[in-house]
């Protein structure tokens, strides 16, 4: 769970999205939920790892640093573009909510980028001050 507040929620027929400052849930519901269990439930194998299969072909709960790009398109879905995973698709039956979660997500995910660049700048500062603090002494200045 996010420590942060919820900053968006969308509810739909299908799936339930709650976006946090750092994580976006997708909360599946209805028949479509349970068919995708009921058809991994039906092999002893994937029964252990129910969590970890749908974990890699649908994550559902994702950080905002790990969404490359979100945009919609002409017929209302929303395709979330990941880093290590497959592109989520979102079906909305309003477009209004899909244009929210769009521009929402744009906006956590510049905060995202934004902050992920201050942590490198700061790593960076921290490496060259620890440099300067040991610097060898120039050749003139050993010798003497």
């Amino acid at each position: 769970m996010s420590k942060s507040g919820i900053v968006l929620k969308i509810d739909s027929s299908q799936f339930t999205i709650r976006l946090y400052e750092d994580l976006l849930k997708i909360d599946l519901k209805g028949s479509f939920k349970n068919e995708i269990e009921e058809g991994l439930e039906n092999k002893p194998i994937l029964k252990e790892t129910i969590g970890k299969i749908l974990g890699i072909f649908v994550p559902l709960h994702i950080q905002v640093d790990e969404i490359r790009s979100v945009y919609m398109d002409e017929t209302g879905k929303t395709i979330i573009s990941l880093l290590n995973h497959r592109d989520v698709v979102l079906p909305f039956e309003c477009k209004e909510d899909a244009m929210k979660l769009v521009e929402k997500l744009k906006q956590m995910i510049s905060i995202a980028k934004t902050r992920e660049r201050a942590k490198i700048e700061l790593r960076k500062v921290r490496r060259k001050a620890g440099k300067t603090r040991f610097r060898k002494r120039p050749r003139a200045e050993r010798r003497v």
